[in-house]
């Protein structure tokens, strides 16, 4: 859906140094507001500030996910991960899949009153809503515009269950308003960490939280109560796929009391894919040729890569304890709903 369908009459926004239409607004957001902000978080980095008139996005059916409906708060993602599969979204902004993704968000500023208003309408029947599938709710301009609590406070106060993926530990500042949600509806709460090597984690996801730090934020949401999930994902090929790697990571997530253990190998769909073969190519050129080979039929490794993977990641989760573990150890709040293919949980 292009945002020409969804942007609205602008208001102050969120207090900011506004900053002039230049270079001029992308076609696709012809009322947007224009801020930058001078502290480091945000050094080259604009917001477009917009008044969205929808806010519930159905999926696609020919998606291949295990849910209905979504709430995307953002556009563009400043955790500017190399491999994202939202970058292409970006070109219907007319923005580029590359370096406007992690630096030219959209933020529509007014999702928490249309969250509620949507809600509220006899057609909506309460389905469950995911969030985090696109870009990361939790990603650092949330810090600033605070856009989910109210969505969480609306879902809570119409009891419609929901779920989160995240790799930002920003989430942890919305821990009571979880936990108010999950005493009357069903509440998913998943963080990614593909790997735990600190090195490849500053270069390929340079503008998230450590993943010694998401996996704090695991044990936090265990303690209170949570059955977490763990995407293991993107499992890199060359790069993150060790036996090494694997039993590291599956051990780290176990250790933080993390309920299940999801593998998924990196795919790579339109700009994505040329965007991490750019930094493949100029970062580990020696891996070229096995990404060419992987890669050759689309976006998705062979399904016998994919199996083996998920074999290895399966025998490193029993060895942990998480295969299978017995629900009755940990204190549920909720009982959370996958945001991943069904067939690479480990659940």
């Amino acid at each position: 859906m292009r945002w020409e369908n969804l942007a609205a009459p602008p208001d102050e926004g969120v207090p900011g140094r506004a900053a002039p239409a230049t270079p001029p607004l992308p076609l696709a957001l012809p009322d947007a507001v224009v801020r930058t902000f001078d502290t480091p978080d945000f050094a080259g980095m604009t917001f477009y500030e917009v008044r969205a008139k929808s806010i519930l996005n159905r999926v696609p059916g020919t998606s291949r996910v295990p849910f209905e409906w979504t709430i995307n708060p953002y556009r563009g993602c400043s955790h500017a991960c190399l491999y994202c599969f939202a970058r292409n979204t970006h070109t219907y902004l007319d923005f580029d899949a590359g370096a406007d993704f992690d630096r030219q968000v959209v933020v529509k500023v007014n999702a928490g009153e249309l969250v509620r208003r949507e809600l509220a309408a006899p057609r909506w029947r309460g389905a469950h809503l995911a969030m985090g599938t696109n870009v990361d709710c939790y990603q650092r301009a949330e810090g600033r515009y605070r856009l989910m609590p109210p969505i969480i406070e609306a879902l809570r106060d119409f009891a419609n269950p929901f779920s989160i993926l995240t790799k930002g530990t920003l989430i942890l500042r919305d821990l009571p308003l979880l936990r108010q949600a999950a005493e009357v509806t069903r509440v998913g709460v998943s963080f990614s960490v593909g790997f735990v090597d600190e090195r490849l984690w500053r270069s390929v996801e340079p503008g998230t939280p450590g993943p010694r730090r998401r996996l704090d934020a695991v044990r936090r949401f265990a303690d209170a109560g949570f059955a977490v999930g763990v995407l293991m994902a993107p499992i890199l090929p060359g790069l993150s796929d060790s036996d090494e790697s694997i039993d590291a990571t599956v051990a780290a997530i176990a250790g933080a009391g993390a309920a299940s253990v999801t593998p998924l190998p990196l795919h790579l769909r339109p700009g994505a894919r040329e965007w991490y073969a750019h930094w493949l190519a100029r970062e580990h050129p020696d891996l070229v040729p096995r990404y060419r080979e992987l890669y050759r039929a689309g976006a998705y490794a062979p399904q016998s890569y994919q199996r083996e993977l998920t074999a290895r990641v399966r025998i490193a989760a029993r060895r942990h304890g998480l295969h299978r573990p017995d629900r009755s150890e940990h204190r549920q709040v909720t009982t959370a709903t996958p945001t991943v293919p069904e067939q690479l949980s480990l659940l």
